[in-house]
């Protein structure tokens, strides 16, 4: 197996599945114009492919571990391709909750399966290094790719952006079809996916990383998830105008993802990543609690997301080694917990911001990343694996 070709097939499969998955953000406004709804109600079509990709990304790590990666990344690609380009020729709101409900259902399949993927060809002293990698390439979808459909969603309307993509994951595919290796599925041949849970959710360890992910990433989707909304509100500019902000917010979560490899090869990577995020959460809590020019808080959230992006490439490459033969499975609960931490980000994010306004969310993150310092430092010294992180 030609190991660059296949990864490169991987990176294009992450970047292009990312853009589908947030493509929906920029269109609702001439989605809900087109068919003659509100906002809100056109919003249900983001939710429908958020909801249908948190399904996949659960079922798809056992099939993955099960009846191999190959498969499983030409399907999830197929219903990429298929739901895009139907979406592009949806006649109404219910056609189009359909079609995204498909590409949710193959887009949840790709960062589990590619992980795992990844994990099943790359030496473990290169792992960490190229999962940073990749998930620095595939954050760049929001700060291009998401930009560059939503310009042509502008000259073409809503449509024209997943005609393109669609294209663009049928080509994708083609890719993958020659370049992803033809391999043995590393596991047993079973469909039970909460046997596999449990199996990971034995491990000390794992169920310590999967907590630590948990909270950090809590903290992670509270600033980034009410970022728009505070410099709204508090320098008054239109949502036009603070795209350029956000994107240059985005090159953090590269950066942090990228520097990701290097920590992830490192002995003490837990204490590193302990120390970013409670850096970070302070910085998050500095941003919304003092009177300063908008540059200056979009410089300070640059540097607070960066460093809530190390953790996660390196749990993910963590998962993976510490998984055995259910490397997809671990990914997958990995990614589970992104969700729910988006979730819980959002939703215990609002109620403080209705009650001590915008430093609530900074209370947030401060406080999250500081319960996920005490649990690693409480659990990983019962393991001396834990304070390696199979660094052997």
């Amino acid at each position: 197996m030609k190991q660059p070709r296949f990864l490169i097939a991987v990176a294009v499969a992450l970047f292009a599945g990312q853009c589908t998955w947030l493509l929906d953000a920029p269109l609702l406004v001439e989605i809900a114009s087109e068919f003659d709804i509100s906002v809100a109600v056109a919003g249900q079509v983001a939710s429908a492919n958020f909801a249908a990709w948190a399904i996949s990304v659960v079922i798809s790590g056992p099939l993955s571990d099960s009846f191999g990666r190959r498969p499983v990344a030409l399907l999830g690609l197929s219903l990429l391709c298929i739901g895009a380009l139907a979406s592009s020729f949806a006649l109404n709101i219910p056609n189009l909750l359909a079609t995204r409900v498909i590409s949710g259902l193959g887009g949840g399949m790709i960062p589990p399966n590619s992980m795992a993927a990844v994990a099943d060809v790359v030496s473990p002293h290169r792992r960490a290094h190229t999962v940073g990698r990749l998930m620095a390439f595939n954050t760049m979808a929001s700060v291009i790719g998401i930009p560059f459909l939503a310009l042509l969603a502008q000259f073409g309307g809503w449509r024209l952006p997943f005609l393109v993509i669609g294209v663009v994951m049928a080509l994708v595919l083609v890719l993958n079809w020659f370049w992803f290796p033809r391999t043995e599925s590393p596991g047993s041949r079973s469909l039970s996916v909460f046997s596999r849970y449990r199996e990971l959710l034995s491990i000390p360890i794992f169920r310590t990383a999967f907590a630590v992910n948990l909270t950090q990433r809590m903290a992670f989707f509270g600033l980034s998830g009410y970022l728009a909304a505070y410099l709204i509100d508090t320098y008054d500019i239109s949502l036009a105008q603070v795209a350029i902000p956000l994107a240059v917010v985005g090159v953090g979560r590269v950066i942090g993802s990228y520097f990701a490899g290097p920590v992830g090869n490192r002995s003490n990577r837990m204490t590193i990543i302990s120390v970013a995020s409670l850096t970070g959460g302070a910085v998050a809590l500095l941003l919304l609690s003092i009177d300063i020019q908008m540059w200056s808080v979009v410089g300070l959230a640059t540097v607070s997301v960066g460093l809530l992006s190390i953790g996660w490439p390196v749990f993910m490459t963590f998962g993976t080694e510490v998984s055995d033969r259910s490397r997809a499975t671990a990914v997958g609960l990995l990614g589970a917990s992104n969700q729910v931490s988006g979730v819980c980000g959002a939703g215990i994010g609002g109620v403080l911001l209705a009650s001590f306004g915008f430093p609530g969310i900074g209370y947030l993150c401060l406080t999250t990343v500081a319960v996920s310092s005490v649990i690693s430092a409480f659990f990983m010294r019962e393991s001396k694996a834990a304070e390696k992180f199979t660094a052997d």
